[in-house]
């Protein structure tokens, strides 16, 4: 049983850089650098079903070939209004084949401006391939939408506010996670600790732009979304808001950073060499496939200790089974802290949690869990 976890725990950590690399190139070595990804974008105001480019990054050659896929794509009802598609086009660029994201920014309507019904402008953001932009879609369209309130079809800010904002979306809503684990290192595993187990994180001695990465990372790290258990994690946040002894603090005015109330367990730590290694290879589309298997794990653990309580509500050896589980996922004090805020209400779960949490309190004393 323990073995089949311990090799499905190992396969989620050991991804596939052929799946995720996204420069196209021929792996020599795991520890061998990439070249850093060339990133490109495009804005065109559309009006009655004709493109007009306002700016891009392409190079001259390829910009045409974009203009003509965003007009096939506009004719098919394929680019709806405020939703980001992401799809590869073939350009004549270096990369030939790359990821691209696009979105249309609908024309604010108005009685006094009739004729605008349907217009808008259409963003391109272009780089990496398919698959990388779409584990990166949420920031995308977050970081797209921003430009909405300062689009004119004069675009007399273009050059002062628009290209200056569009140049930045690749470093804006794609390197964050590869900035926080290069400042963090090897204390990378308290992070993901403290968005498991919903600990809030102060950060000092730093600029807005670190303490924004290092919120991001929280909610890309964190389970909020993914589990069933709204109430639960807003109880658990509330709780640990309250108790501010226990926030996370990270001070970014030493060379490392220092933390303060650091807590991690061995589930968080057994991650950490695969997020340095992406980190290394300066392959940031690497490191969000890697946080999504770290969550993925999670869930699934999460999911296994609700059915081995329900089976020790009616069973010693099911009870004997939870314990060993906990023991061996080594993300027994996260797991068990959910757990008891979504079994708050049940008398007999609470028990088995009682007993559970006793056993790891004594396996504590002996042996991190």
């Amino acid at each position: 049983m323990f073995t089949s976890q311990t090799s499905s725990f190992q396969e989620s950590i050991d991804v596939d850089e052929r799946d995720v690399d996204f420069d196209n190139e021929e792996i020599a070595g795991f520890s061998q650098k990439i070249q850093q990804i060339n990133s490109y974008y495009a804005i065109y105001y559309y009006q009655n079903t004709s493109l007009t480019l306002l700016d891009a990054s392409l190079p001259s050659d390829a910009e045409p070939e974009l203009r003509s896929y965003i007009s096939r794509r506009l004719s098919k009802g394929a680019l709806l209004g405020g939703m980001g598609n992401i799809a590869t086009v073939e350009l004549s660029i270096p990369e030939q084949a790359v990821g691209c994201y696009c979105c249309l920014l609908e024309q604010e309507k108005s009685p006094e401006q009739p004729e605008a019904d349907g217009n808008g402008w259409v963003v391109c953001l272009l780089g990496g391939s398919e698959k990388g932009l779409n584990l990166f879609r949420i920031e995308l369209d977050k970081y797209v939408q921003g430009l909405q309130g300062c689009l004119t079809p004069e675009m007399h800010n273009l050059e002062t506010d628009v290209r200056p904002y569009l140049n930045q979306w690749y470093e804006e809503s794609v390197m964050h996670i590869h900035r926080v684990v290069q400042l963090l290192q090897g204390n990378v595993g308290y992070l993901l600790h403290a968005a498991l187990s919903h600990k809030l994180v102060e950060v000092t001695g730093t600029d807005e732009k670190t303490e924004a990465d290092v919120a991001r990372f929280i909610k890309a790290a964190s389970l909020q979304g993914l589990v069933q258990e709204d109430t639960t994690t807003a109880s658990l946040c509330k709780a640990m808001s309250e108790d501010s002894h226990t926030n996370l603090i990270i001070n970014y005015s030493t060379s490392p950073p220092t933390l303060t109330n650091e807590v991690s367990n061995r589930f968080c730590d057994d991650w950490i060499q695969a997020f340095l290694n992406a980190a290394e290879r300066f392959n940031p589309f690497l490191l969000r496939q890697i946080l999504e298997n770290f969550k993925l794990k999670a869930i699934q653990d999460m999911n296994n200790l609700k059915r081995f309580i329900r089976q020790a509500e009616m069973s010693h050896y099911a009870l004997f089974r939870c314990c060993l589980f906990l023991q061996s996922c080594g993300n027994g004090d996260v797991l068990l802290q959910n757990a008891r805020a979504e079994h708050s209400s049940f008398p007999e779960a609470c028990g088995i949690i009682n007993v559970l949490e006793e056993f790891l309190g004594e396996q504590a004393q002996g042996t991190l869990y």
